[in-house]
């Protein structure tokens, strides 16, 4: 992100991404053009990344690294933060303990099945490693009066307003974005007085208080604005922003994610979508993606043989590349066995089908999203390390046949300040 140049009746939209290593922020013109970005680590301000503590410490230590004079000229703030992870709360709004992160799984092993007997099968809350798995763990605790999520303890820091949460941060705690509310069915499992207030992605939720003002440098009054999880967040900071617009993360595994009109579901394969605003985020993950190519290739040797490869020219191989055997997305067959063979001599030949292999699986996952009910994938925009192999690019676009653009950002920081900028203008005075 390449800071652009900063004039004085700007005012500036601010992200703040909190990650399980770190916390990053971006600020953004009025234009979306970026200003600046800063980030801080957490095992440089804690050891524990489920401490509350340890997340405002880097959280300060990141806002400290921006520029004051642009860190002066914050109008509007969103926060995101990992999908998930809950933190219970006493009655003064203390944390009680730490907080249970997006990857730990309960150990009760009452919670999921509870679960199972009383949520729809569309619900994202269902599982042990779920949101409300995780909450109603919390809610056992003694003198617990609150369960926040990451998001919303942060977006409080810097508000006085009652914590209030996104619809996207609630999905996998119960949150029922269709009819946009908690549904009755959690009071079965869990006190509904607990969880916080849900609006949607990108509303005002409260201002800048006087006190974070003072202890983060920011404006007292900017608008603090609902955010969304890490993963919507790094979807935003793309540029993506109409139905059929879609990302692909070509990392270890291979991730497709739909900007659609209406929600899709498709539990068996992991299918659930997010709502952000009036606009619904589909998709899925593959199990097949840079860890298939690894277990044949060294990162060295595929760039070498990609030098050797005719992207314009199918290679006649039928290949469904997986590490091991088990596919998610677009199917669900935890018994699928990798499809490699036969093996040409030509090692180029050989990556070339790979290649080409995931890239039919991608194709394949943006029609299953279809079939359910998404948009036609009508432009598609690419992250990750594998994004940056230009073979690989070209030969996805001759599979995928459809047009192509380039990510504005990688960024979650600047996904998620794309939530704070309607609260800003070129007009607008600070503390107007």
């Amino acid at each position: 992100m390449t800071p652009q140049s900063v004039q004085t009746s700007e005012r500036f939209a601010l992200g703040i991404d909190v990650g399980t290593s770190g916390v990053r922020a971006a600020l953004l013109d009025p234009a979306g053009g970026p200003v600046g970005l800063s980030a801080a680590r957490m095992e440089d301000n804690g050891a524990e990344p489920r401490d509350p503590a340890v997340w405002e410490r880097t959280l300060a230590a990141a806002l400290a690294g921006l520029d004051p004079a642009a860190r002066k000229r914050v109008g509007a703030v969103s926060v995101d933060g990992t999908s998930g992870t809950v933190l219970g709360l006493d009655d003064r709004n203390a944390p009680l303990g730490t907080a249970l992160l997006y990857n730990d799984s309960v150990e009760d092993p009452r919670i999921a099945p509870a679960i199972a007997e009383v949520a729809p099968r569309t619900s994202a809350a269902h599982g042990p490693s779920s949101g409300l798995a995780r909450a109603m763990t919390l809610s056992t605790k003694a003198r617990i009066r609150r369960i926040v999520h990451q998001a919303d303890w942060v977006a409080g820091l810097l508000s006085a307003s009652p914590w209030k949460s996104d619809e996207s941060n609630a999905l996998k705690t119960g949150y029922d974005p269709v009819e946009r509310r908690w549904p009755d069915w959690l009071g079965s499992v869990i006190d509904p007085n607990l969880l916080p207030e849900v609006v949607a992605a990108g509303a005002a939720t409260g201002r800048v208080t006087a006190d974070a003002a003072a202890r983060y440098d920011l404006p007292q009054g900017a608008v603090v604005v609902a955010g969304t999880t890490d993963g919507c967040a790094s979807f935003l900071a793309t540029g993506a922003a109409r139905p059929g617009e879609g990302v692909t993360a070509l990392g270890t595994t291979l991730t497709l994610k739909l900007l659609s009109d209406r929600p899709v579901f498709d539990p068996d394969c992991g299918i659930y979508s997010h709502r952000i605003g009036s606009l619904w985020l589909a998709g899925g993950a593959s199990n097949s993606g840079g860890g298939a190519l690894a277990a044949h290739f060294t990162a060295t040797e595929i760039a070498t043989l990609c030098e050797q490869i005719d992207p314009e020219q199918d290679s006649g191989l039928d290949y469904y590349p997986l590490p091991k055997p088990g596919e998610r997305f677009p199917v669900a067959d935890p018994t699928l066995p990798p499809r490699t063979e036969p093996r040409p001599g030509d090692a180029a030949l050989f990556l070339k089908g790979l290649l080409e292999g995931i890239a039919r699986i991608e194709a394949a996952g943006y029609k299953r999203l279809g079939e359910l009910g998404a948009p036609p994938l009508t432009c598609l925009r690419s992250v990750g390390r594998g994004a940056g192999n230009d073979i690989w690019s070209r030969i996805r676009r001759r599979i995928l046949s459809v047009e192509t653009a380039s990510a504005q950002s990688e960024e979650a920081a600047a996904g998620v300040a794309r939530l704070a900028l309607k609260h800003i203008s070129h007009t607008t005075a600070i503390g107007a």
